[in-house]
């Protein structure tokens, strides 16, 4: 039981902890368009990022896959950056019923996060049980997806009713910032 707490708390910790800004500023991106009364989806989205996550990083921590982390560098703002336009693009539509594409774009871009955090979490796997391990840290870090997500709606809530009159403009505002944010990045982590 202690294993599964230790790395809980290091997976809730990757997440809450402003050297994950880029994990966090996607988290905010996927789910700046909806609000509070739309929860279920909410953890849909997250949880459908956190298994794209969880893929990767356990093929690349089992040495399954091999890639190149600049490109995975580069494609983390890039990502953030392609989500953060579909908002803005999008803002004005309604979210309707069905199958949300923001769940497969979640899971896509999950892959991606994943192989970023890989080789740090691989330095760190020293125990005879690995897939203990590894389960327990991405629970971690799914509750603390959950946390952030459930702390921005909160503050989301009050300043998109003190500043702004339309839920568009809060979007438009938060995607716009972060999309500011992922071209730093991105211009920082080009690989060419």
């Amino acid at each position: 039981m202690q294993e599964f707490k230790t790395w809980f708390e290091i997976g809730f910790d990757h997440i809450i902890n402003y050297q994950a800004l880029d994990h966090i500023l996607f988290i905010v991106a996927l789910t700046v368009i909806y609000d509070i009364k739309m929860i279920k989806k909410i953890v849909i989205l997250i949880t459908a990022f956190t298994i794209g996550h969880t893929l990767t990083l356990i093929l690349s921590t089992l040495n399954l896959i091999q890639y190149d982390q600049k490109i995975i560098e580069f494609a983390i703002p890039l990502t953030i950056a392609i989500t953060a336009i579909n908002n803005i693009r999008k803002r004005n539509q309604a979210l309707l019923g069905g199958v949300n594409p923001n769940y497969y774009l979640a899971l896509f871009f999950g892959l991606i996060h994943g192989l970023g955090f890989s080789n740090y979490l691989k330095a760190l796997l020293i125990g005879d049980n690995i897939l203990l391990e590894l389960f327990s840290f991405n629970i971690g870090v799914e509750i603390g997806q959950i946390v952030i997500v459930l702390l921005f709606l909160c503050v989301g809530f009050m300043f998109s009713k003190i500043f702004f009159s339309k839920r568009n403009e809060w979007i438009l505002f938060v995607s716009s910032l972060i999309l500011g944010i992922s071209l730093l990045l991105i211009a920082n982590a080009k690989f060419w």
